[in-house]
């Protein structure tokens, strides 16, 4: 689900990107502050910077709803699983729904980041933020009308990073020219518990993967739960390599062959056909939350999303 904008102005050490919308060329400099987003009904008006020893350095403002979104968020299931009006609804203390994308904060400071579960590992039904609904809750995918499901298990947990966005108009210039597939961020969580549909935890990115999905960019940014095991011998790809072996080979074939039973090709991947580091994830995340910002403010149209009771 993820755009980033390209990296490449070598001279400014920014990015650029083409915007689709008017043709110009955009530069965008590193390290621009993270903006969240908070619900009309919350009152807070806390404003507070924090940053993060992880390079490059987030300087975050925030209004946000929530410190510590995995303590004081509740889910609330409508429905039946495994129907079309199965739906995952995500609750504030005082019982208000809120949404998993837009009031939950991305940035939790040291290299942390909130991650919401959508797919629990070894679990098929294709669950995702209904980002077009109201409070965006979470829901089954459907194709003209049935439920979705991969053709077999994925093997990990799968979800999204709140407050990011894969702006459609932005080309990325290291990924093929390829834009974004106008989707929160989408995480591959390597740890070992098997975790719950809804459940918000909190990951350290180390690993970036560039999927170009029927021409869309999608990435997959590798992460591990902060209370896994093995996460405090895991800070970068090459800890991935050494104490995940073959994790990172399998995810990339995961994602480049779950279509091919359905008789669709395979998705490529950019960026060499290999995985990226820790700073490069964090790249993708800085720009991406930086996307969901303007996209909440309306200084990018918002189309069929909903950013009902959003506000900046």
């Amino acid at each position: 689900m993820a755009s980033a904008r390209a990296m490449t102005a070598a001279v400014t050490g920014g990015a650029t990107a083409l915007n689709r919308r008017n043709g110009s060329l955009i530069v965008h400099l590193p390290r621009q502050p993270l903006l969240l987003c908070v619900a009309i009904e919350a009152q807070t008006t806390q404003r507070e910077t924090l940053s993060t020893h992880s390079q490059p350095e987030f300087g975050l403002t925030t209004r946000a709803l929530y410190k510590s979104a995995a303590e004081d968020v509740k889910t609330k299931e409508e429905g039946l699983p495994e129907t079309l009006d199965f739906r995952v609804f995500f609750l504030d203390n005082s019982g208000k729904k809120v949404s998993p994308w837009h009031d939950i904060p991305l940035h939790l400071g040291d290299g942390v980041f909130n991650f919401v579960v959508e797919i629990p590992k070894e679990s098929s039904a294709k669950m995702e933020v209904a980002t077009d609904e109201p409070y965006t809750p979470i829901k089954q995918d459907t194709k003209k009308g049935k439920l979705r499901y991969y053709p077999y298990n994925i093997n990990w947990n799968y979800g999204l990073l709140p407050q990011t966005w894969e702006d459609p108009s932005l080309a990325n210039y290291e990924v093929e020219g390829a834009f974004g597939d106008n989707d929160p961020v989408d995480v591959v969580e390597i740890g070992e518990v098997r975790r719950n549909i809804g459940e918000v935890i909190k990951v350290k990115p180390l690993a970036a993967l560039a999927m170009i999905d029927e021409g869309e960019l999608d990435w997959k940014i590798v992460a591990v739960s902060v209370d896994d095991p093995k996460a405090s011998l895991v800070n970068d790809i090459d800890d991935v390599e050494k104490h995940f072996p073959g994790t990172l080979t399998a995810i990339r074939d995961w994602f480049r062959d779950y279509k091919i039973p359905d008789g669709k090709p395979p998705n490529k991947f950019g960026l060499g056909n290999k995985a990226a580091n820790k700073d490069y994830a964090l790249k993708v995340i800085t720009e991406t939350n930086e996307s969901w910002a303007k996209l909440v403010k309306r200084s990018i149209p918002s189309g069929e999303l909903s950013l009902y009771k959003c506000v900046m």
